[in-house]
């Protein structure tokens, strides 16, 4: 069977695109759970129950799979905490007090920039090759951004009073995620994508309960008080949005690569819009949509691959 060695895979591959699209639609659900349990729970303790309950289901999923858990040297160690630290603690840290200023569809399109920040820092450290249509994909990532970001002028999506905190904080998330993406690749190689996901949640939910702890946010009686609703949100924060995805994407990554999965994060905002909208009642206009529709074709554009002409028959680069 003839395939192109970037584009073409064999219809098995379905599945795989399959659980990319539910990963893209289950992170953009988590923008609405955040914002709906961030107002009534002290944002440390959701953070923290989140990953303790992601990295039980992980570590669980590793022992039901027989996969297990591999010796880890000491350079090993301090790279996946500091993993921890990035990829964990400081976006959670963002991303919930974040929700406490702004919208979740607000928030989930300022993170639909992650592609294109990443690109633009691995071509900063690393010197990445950008193409001109990742160079204008990336544009209309930021175009888009700014439009999402300037409705605040009217008050559109986010007139609320410190909403620039909120805007700063989730973008936090982007700086936050990024590092975890980038500095996470040499590990990713030594040990594997889902035991390099697995430890990083497991040191970072212990960041997250000892700095909870520390600042008396980590209560019993607080988690008994919770309601049932509340419950729920984290349950699926923690086991789908953080366990579930996390392995279905660093599967997807293992099989098509790290790039074309990230196309699928486009769809993350649209989820997001659409479920604030209806769970949440939260007013969006037209500069929303438009500021949306421009960041979900500049990660399209900017994740597409070139097709360079040759006379071998794989004539085709892989992009960065």
């Amino acid at each position: 069977m003839t395939q192109d060695s970037t584009l073409g895979r064999p219809l098995a591959d379905s599945s795989t695109y399959l659980k990319l699209s539910l990963v893209a639609m289950i992170w953009g659900g988590t923008f609405v759970a955040g914002r709906y349990i961030s107002g009534e729970t002290p944002p440390l303790l959701s953070a923290s129950l989140r990953f303790l309950l992601a990295g039980g289901v992980l570590g669980l999923y590793l022992l039901i799979s027989g996969q297990g858990f591999v010796r880890l040297t000491r350079p090993q160690l301090f790279k996946l905490i500091g993993l921890g630290f990035c990829g964990i603690f400081a976006y959670n840290l963002c991303f919930f007090y974040g929700l406490h200023y702004i919208s979740a569809s607000r928030a989930s399109l300022i993170v639909a920039l992650n592609p294109a920040v990443m690109a633009i820092v691995s071509y900063l450290l690393y010197r990445e090759h950008l193409s001109l249509s990742k160079v204008g994909g990336i544009v209309l990532c930021v175009v888009g951004a700014g439009v999402v970001l300037l409705t605040r002028l009217s008050g559109s999506l986010a007139g609320v009073e410190g909403s620039w905190v909120g805007d700063l904080l989730i973008f936090g998330c982007v700086l936050s995620w990024v590092a975890f993406s980038i500095f996470g690749k040499a590990t990713v190689k030594e040990i594997g994508a889902l035991h390099t996901v697995t430890y990083s949640i497991m040191a970072g939910a212990a960041m997250l309960t000892v700095t909870a702890v520390g600042m008396g946010q980590f209560q019993l009686a607080a988690i008994q008080a919770l309601p049932l609703s509340e419950m729920l949100s984290l349950v699926y924060l923690g086991v789908m949005g953080s366990a579930i995805a996390y392995i279905w994407y660093y599967n997807g990554i293992q099989k098509i690569g790290a790039t074309r999965a990230g196309v699928f994060i486009a769809l993350n905002p649209l989820t997001a819009v659409l479920l604030g909208g209806l769970l949440l009642g939260e007013v969006l206009s037209g500069y929303t949509f438009i500021g949306g529709a421009l960041i979900i074709v500049g990660i399209v554009v900017c994740n597409r691959p070139v097709k360079v002409r040759s006379a071998t028959p794989a004539a085709i680069v892989r992009p960065a």
